[in-house]
């Protein structure tokens, strides 16, 4: 079972250096992901998110394959390919994988304007190596899925690995 973790930043800067500090501990096999997203709320008060991963964009490159192996089928690869990219862009733009969207919208009306936070979904992390390195960034947990006794828990445990960090950082 995964859990998520929703931590506000002050500027979209510092949580995007979190997001790729997650991503560097995620190929050091620290930590295991779902999902991580970036939720700015800009200074005119709109939500953008930042994904990790863009559905359309897969969505087209596979559509376009198959929309290609099947133009050859019937002497209009291109065509194809065409129509297959353009089926695959819709349909990947449509997808939601991870945490909801509308979710992660709701989420960021409460932001005030010219934060972000980062939304992690997380498989399993090694807890003592990965809190340290989210926590020199500060940010403030704003929701998590664990229990609440699980929660607090953490809370403390940032807030002390946010006092053993080094100063400066």
């Amino acid at each position: 079972m995964s859990n998520l973790f929703a931590i506000a930043y002050p500027d979209l800067a510092t949580a995007e250096q979190v997001r790729s500090t997650v991503f560097g501990l995620q190929k050091q096999k620290l930590i295991e992901l779902e999902d991580a997203v970036v939720v700015e709320r800009r200074q005119d008060g709109r939500i953008k998110l930042h994904q990790a991963v863009s559905t359309a964009g897969a969505g087209a490159a596979s559509g376009a394959l198959w929309g290609g192996v099947i133009g050859l089928l019937f002497f209009m690869p291109f065509l194809g390919a065409a129509v297959g990219g353009a089926t695959g862009a819709a349909v990947g733009a449509t997808t939601d994988v991870g945490v909801d969207d509308n979710f992660m919208r709701q989420v960021g009306e409460h932001l005030t304007p010219g934060s972000a936070a980062v939304f992690l979904l997380v498989r399993k992390a090694t807890a003592d190596k990965v809190i340290p390195a989210v926590a020199q960034y500060g940010g403030q947990i704003i929701q998590t899925s664990l229990s609440t006794e699980a929660e607090t828990e953490l809370r403390a445990t940032v807030e002390a690995a946010r006092s053993q960090a080094p100063a400066g950082v």
